[in-house]
């Protein structure tokens, strides 16, 4: 039986790393035009940029990890039962289910490291990947502006940047809101660019060829147009943009602290529904290489294939269905339609019970 189970394992480990290689190498790939981007388009140094995504590597392991499970589970199956192994085992007098044990065990090893992934790496990543961006915002403004849209992020002003290519901005539009039933003043500039100065956490921009509204001494409610060749601008991100320590999301939380915030928002009388239904969902997402596992086993001793191909897509198939299913139910928790509590385990039961028939039906009870 040790050698069996040795057999089993090594064959298991073998398809679970390539798989986890090319799920990641995929994941990766999905973000490697922002990358480009990033580099080339913004300008952003190279060694900032694989940082940021540094940090979202345990993110995509929440993901990837499971399907590399599950699909590591349908080849190694498929392989055996294509290869007569199946049968040569259970004609030694083994019965299926002992060879599954040790999956199992592993999966449920999994499981557990899942677990501490996403409530202890994950969240405080995910922290230090949101402080690593504002603190390239500040170094390099530009980075994160979007041509055409309004940019609200910096105390007093409205800005609307009609093209950027690098740090120079191009058709700038300042407005500096009044009072109710007031014209804002408007600042306009052919060109400008960032000169950032990050030790007093402030951004200065400079304009080039424009017009002002300066307020009328005699009057200030009225304003006069002013022509310039070079004007200067000094912004502070918002309270909401910059902190010294910005504030904790729920993503940034550990367990505990989420549920600490939980109790807090009771006690103000807010309805916690997103903040329970979020606590669940990273729980159970850290289960689903089990249920894979519980799952899979027994549908690649059905299926009796060794071509990839038809394991992958098998693979695909069973993750759309979590996914989706999940994604349903976390929505329906959130909406108040049904217990979060609940909702959340539902994918987790639902596979869980299939998996236990399916293991019914090969084992022959």
């Amino acid at each position: 039986m040790r050698i069996l189970r040795n057999y089993i394992l090594k064959e298991f480990f073998g398809f679970f790393f390539i798989s986890l290689g090319l799920f990641t190498f995929v994941m990766f790939i999905g973000n490697l035009v922002k990358i480009i981007n990033l580099i080339i388009g913004k300008g952003i140094e190279i060694l900032a940029v694989f940082k940021l995504f540094g940090y979202l590597i345990p993110y995509l392991l929440t993901y990837t990890l499971p399907i590399a499970i599950l699909s590591a589970i349908l080849l190694l199956l498929g392989r055996l039962s294509s290869d007569n192994e199946i049968i040569g085992i259970q004609a030694s007098g083994i019965n299926i289910i002992y060879i599954t044990v040790p999956l199992l065990i592993v999966s449920l090893i999994f499981a557990l490291f899942l677990l501490i992934l996403n409530d202890r790496i994950i969240p405080s990543n995910h922290f230090a990947f949101y402080k690593a961006v504002k603190d390239i915002g500040i170094r390099n403004p530009a980075a994160f502006l979007e041509p055409g849209v309004f940019i609200n992020n910096f105390d007093k002003y409205i800005i609307f940047i009609y093209h950027i290519e690098g740090n120079k901005l191009f058709n700038i539009r300042i407005y500096e809101p009044q009072s109710l039933d007031k014209i804002p003043r408007t600042i306009i500039a052919k060109r400008g660019e960032f000169i950032s100065l990050p030790e007093k956490s402030m951004i200065k921009l400079k304009l080039i060829d424009g017009t002002s509204d300066e307020p009328d001494p005699d009057n200030p409610e009225n304003f006069y147009k002013l022509n310039f060749k070079t004007y200067f601008i000094n912004l502070n991100l918002t309270k909401e943009s910059y902190s010294e320590e910005p504030k904790k999301k729920p993503k940034d939380m550990n367990i505990k602290e989420l549920k600490v915030e939980i109790e807090k928002t009771k006690r103000m009388g807010i309805e916690p529904l997103p903040l329970i239904t979020h606590l669940h969902k990273r729980i159970a997402l850290s289960f689903s290489s089990f249920v894979f596992v519980l799952i899979g086993i027994p549908l690649g001793l059905i299926a009796r294939r060794k071509e990839r191909t038809i394991n992958f897509a098998l693979t695909f198939l069973i993750i759309g269905i979590y996914y989706l299913s999940l994604l349903g139910c976390e929505t329906l928790s959130i909406e108040g339609f049904i217990k979060p509590e609940i909702g959340i385990w539902l994918p987790n039961i639902a596979f869980i019970v299939v998996g236990i028939l399916l293991f019914y039906r090969v084992c022959g009870y």
